[in-house]
């Protein structure tokens, strides 16, 4: 099957970039062509708010990614700015990012060209394509993740080395009781679908306890035999749970991916 080629800066990745990632990849193993820092200058007039190693580590982390390719320049929307050895059969893009001349020139060359819709890109699907076939450790994290950023990603490597990651989402109820007003910004199931998205992750849920155990009832279900959580997430509460049900609780330092900044998500709020 020939590969679908998409092209952008994937700056700030949110829900909606992923489902452009993930409708594309119905079509075939997706190519990101990601524009450089200096791409992004040019086309824009400004720096992205991301740097491209971050911005490239994100888009890899997606399930739906193929491969990743960095276009250092764009000097015409209409054309596929970086080509192989191979043309890609299909070349997909949003409404925004559609140009008058790009589908006679993919026509051209025999290339597929495609607009995704706004109806095209509504909701947020399940999705099964996590599932091992390997029978390993499961492991539990929990936790808000409303702005999603390289940090959470570089946990979510880390943890699931140990075992299958099973990821618990904060409901948007028991996130305002214990974060207050103007929490969650993002709503549960919205947070589930990028967390699920990561290719790390072998399911996401929204946990449907309250207070730090809110996930006790997932817990019972999946029985895990690891409770991992990092420095911030650590609670007496956490650790007496497991201690009564025989889990090993783990607690790992906040470590951002080797040559990326740390990330927190309430500064990010702002950004």
């Amino acid at each position: 099957m020939k590969a679908v080629a998409v092209t952008g800066a994937f700056d700030d990745l949110r829900s909606r970039d992923i489902r452009f990632l993930q409708e594309a990849s119905r079509a075939g193993p997706v190519h990101v062509l990601l524009l450089s820092d200096a791409a992004i200058r040019s086309r824009d007039g400004k720096d992205p708010k991301f740097p491209l190693r971050e911005r490239e580590y994100l888009v890899k982390s997606i399930r739906y990614v193929g491969q990743v390719s960095v276009v250092e320049n764009v000097t015409n929307r209409d054309l596929l700015p970086v080509l192989g050895a191979e043309l890609p059969g299909e070349w997909i893009v949003t409404e925004r990012d559609a140009g008058s001349e790009a589908k006679a020139w993919c026509a051209g060359r025999g290339i597929a060209y495609r607009v995704l819709n706004d109806a095209d890109l509504a909701g947020f699907p399940a999705d099964s394509s996590a599932v091992n076939a390997a029978p390993r450790k499961k492991v539990v994290v929990t936790g808000c993740y409303d702005w999603f950023h390289s940090g959470h990603v570089a946990f979510f490597e880390e943890v699931s080395s140990l075992g299958e990651l099973y990821v618990g989402i904060g409901s948007d109820a028991n996130i305002g009781l214990l974060k207050g007003k103007g929490h969650p910004m993002f709503p549960q199931e919205e947070r589930r679908y990028v967390v699920q998205a990561v290719r790390f992750v072998t399911e996401a849920f929204v946990s449907s306890g309250s207070g730090w155990l809110d996930a006790e009832p997932e817990i019972t279900r999946i029985e895990p035999d690891i409770y991992a959580v990092n420095e911030d997430g650590d609670r007496p509460e956490k650790r007496d749970f497991c201690l009564g049900r025989g889990i090993e609780y783990r607690v790992l330092k906040r470590v951002p991916k080797q040559g990326l900044p740390k990330r927190e998500s309430t500064k990010l709020r702002g950004f």
